[in-house]
């Protein structure tokens, strides 16, 4: 489902520690994020997937090791150069009171503008497109607290494209939505995907990340358990491993990709 993934990792992790309000996190942490992949990040509550997810952005400093970015080591670039590279849609992001959609998404040019280069043509395109892309055009006029909690993921994921940054990262892009908008929002980060754009997601659903993503970490306790594509770590023994949850897994018969069906607890084998 997901663009052929090419060329060197632009974003890796190289035995990161991580801690997070003194309390330790995660320890030796080594990942790839291939270019061109979408990438599900994957695991119980509370594993240190958001926490990752901080730290490859730049927003966490790691206790030792490195995150690097096209090469170069994240701690060692400016704000304003790491947000021309990667966006990042947080998991509770929040808008300014009577801020309109076309406002906020606009606020993703800022930083590509500089003191004797202000609001362009070149800005008013980006926005326009980034909100054709999300389906929000007709939103723009509208007052984000106004709308509907799809619609304002949609705005919120229209401001990340308007960066225009090679990476997309998101922490729990469906938390919170009905099952219409959630395949709406993946239905966009997979067109992104093949368009080019490499994706980063944490996700809770199971299916959906072996349904839309080529490559998948799974971690819990702060460890990444498995990496690869959705066949080989969508399998019963890493899914138990992970969640301690008993499950069957089987071809989804929609794209032949593995589907995870949880073991009915009520039932119990009589002896």
């Amino acid at each position: 489902m997901s663009a052929n993934p090419t060329g060197p990792a632009p974003l890796r992790g190289e035995n990161i520690t991580l801690s997070y309000e003194k309390r330790q996190i995660a320890e030796n942490l080594s990942l790839e994020i291939a270019d061109g992949s979408f990438t599900a990040i994957i695991g119980p509550n509370a594993c240190g997937k958001s926490t990752l997810l901080r730290a490859l952005t730049g927003l966490l400093s790691p206790v030792a090791g490195q995150v690097i970015l096209e090469g170069k080591d994240i701690a060692s670039l400016a704000p304003r150069q790491i947000a021309q590279r990667l966006g990042l849609l947080p998991q509770t992001a929040t808008a300014p009171e009577g801020i309109t959609v076309a406002e906020l998404v606009a606020r993703g040019r800022y930083v590509h503008q500089r003191l004797l280069r202000q609001w362009s043509s070149e800005d008013r395109k980006a926005v326009d497109e980034a909100l054709r892309l999300t389906n929000a055009t007709d939103l723009a006029d509208r007052r984000v607290e106004h709308l509907s909690g799809g619609q304002r993921q949609r705005v919120w994921i229209a401001m990340v494209l308007a960066q225009e940054t090679p990476l997309i990262l998101l922490d729990e892009p469906t938390t919170y939505l009905d099952i219409a908008h959630q395949m709406d929002v993946l239905d966009l980060l997979h067109e992104l995907n093949m368009a080019g754009r490499t994706i980063v997601a944490v996700l809770h659903d199971l299916n959906h990340a072996a349904r839309y993503a080529s490559h998948i970490i799974a971690m819990r306790a702060g460890e990444v358990i498995a990496a690869g594509a959705p066949s080989e770590v969508i399998t019963g023994p890493i899914v138990s491993q992970v969640f301690g949850l008993d499950t069957e897994v089987m071809a989804d018969p929609v794209t032949g990709n593995p589907m995870v069906i949880p073991h009915d607890r009520r039932v119990r084998t009589s002896t």
